[in-house]
């Protein structure tokens, strides 16, 4: 069969958000229908639809300097192993492509094995880490901070400026800034854990003294997306009860464009970078 063949590639509408929201629900991922309507709305999300039913996705989000985040690759299971994911992805590059957009994205093990041959090469590890029992007695929340601060660290840090998704975090129902000793994080709900990202800190020891007054001031699971290179961050984690999920490799397709002046300790989610 010709890759061209089977169920037409399409582009997807804020009505489809619940339907990719089952899609994401059934892969176990941690995304809200809030999270889908940032895709469907800032960006471009392709779908494939057999009859009524959306089975596969992949979404493209621009940022500015010419970058963009490709993520939401979904297959639900009866559908694997026909070649959507590839159709999707190949979608969501060529828009890229036209746009004279450099693609980003953060691959599971599995996923590396299919970018890499398509042209992504990989650049920052990232490790899920998860809390699954915070405090039952929850603590003072620590110092809030402006969303125009945690915006001018997040390009400080990333060179790309993401106004727009951290104004929707920050918008959201439950989502708090926090800030203490020059470090500075956002906190949002999740279908099934708080998110904690991105973080930035002046160091590892700052950066795990707020998270630890965020675990202080919460009730339940928690995730984060750490950056493995930041050793001690990682290490302080493990080390006080958080535990590894799995590892994600950020990847790249096309020249690098963000010039950042320094790296973050979490990022803002895989999905999002």
């Amino acid at each position: 069969m010709a890759a061209t063949d089977g169920p037409a590639v399409i582009k997807l509408g804020l009505d489809d958000a619940m339907a990719g929201l089952v899609l994401s629900t059934e892969a176990h991922w941690n995304q809200t229908e809030e999270d889908w309507r940032v895709f469907l709305r800032d960006g471009v999300v392709f779908g494939i639809r057999t009859g009524v039913l959306l089975v596969a996705t992949a979404a493209l989000l621009p940022y500015s300097g010419n970058n963009a985040w490709i993520s939401m690759v979904l297959v639900t299971a009866s559908h694997r192993r026909r070649g959507l994911a590839t159709r999707l992805v190949d979608a969501c590059l060529e828009t890229a492509r036209k746009n004279s957009l450099t693609s980003w994205l953060d691959a599971t093990p599995d996923g590396v094995a299919v970018y890499g041959p398509l042209g992504f090469t990989p650049t920052l590890q990232l490790r899920r880490l998860k809390l699954a029992r915070p405090t039952q007695t929850p603590a003072a929340a620590p110092p809030a901070a402006t969303l125009d601060a945690l915006r001018a660290r997040d390009r400080r840090a990333t060179g790309l400026d993401r106004t727009a998704l951290l104004s929707a975090f920050a918008r959201r129902s439950g989502s708090r800034i926090v800030s203490a000793n020059g470090a500075i994080a956002l906190v949002r709900d999740g279908r099934t854990a708080r998110h904690i990202g991105p973080l930035f800190a002046d160091n590892a020891a700052a950066a795990l003294a707020l998270i630890h007054a965020i675990v202080r001031s919460e009730t339940g699971p928690l995730l984060i997306d750490a950056v493995a290179p930041q050793a001690a961050f990682l290490e302080g984690l493990t080390a006080s009860g958080w535990t590894i999920e799995r590892p994600f490799q950020r990847m790249r397709f096309g020249p690098a464009t963000a010039m950042a002046e320094e790296m973050p300790f979490a990022v803002a989610g895989p999905e999002f970078g």
